[in-house]
């Protein structure tokens, strides 16, 4: 994070006691990329833009449906959510992200 820090100005702030910190990349006004950094599960975990969906388990079906393939199932994330990733059919690594507080 001292590298996005000190290279663009970014800010970090700490969700709960996870190891995730929610990312503000700059004015709120303008177009930017803001998001989130987590520690890695794997050393060879790629970077993965995560897409926010109303109804995780409709995308997983649509995904499938369409020939995208999961590679990490619905996972909660305690009183934000649930995530999943797949890969799209030519193979890149995307996130999905489903806001839901009572998520356990």
């Amino acid at each position: 994070m001292s590298f996005f820090r000190e290279v663009f100005g970014w800010t970090f702030q700490q969700f709960g006691d996870m190891p995730y910190w929610l990312v503000v990349t700059g004015d709120r006004q303008a177009p930017c990329i803001d998001g989130a950094i987590m520690q890695r599960m794997h050393p060879d975990q790629p970077l993965a833009n995560t897409i926010h969906v109303d109804n995780l388990d409709e995308a997983i079906e649509q995904i499938e449906v369409n020939g995208g393939t999961m590679v990490v199932p619905k996972t909660a994330i305690p009183g934000m959510g649930y995530y999943a990733h797949f890969k799209d059919p030519l193979g890149t690594i995307h996130g999905l992200h489903q806001l839901d507080s009572e998520a356990k």
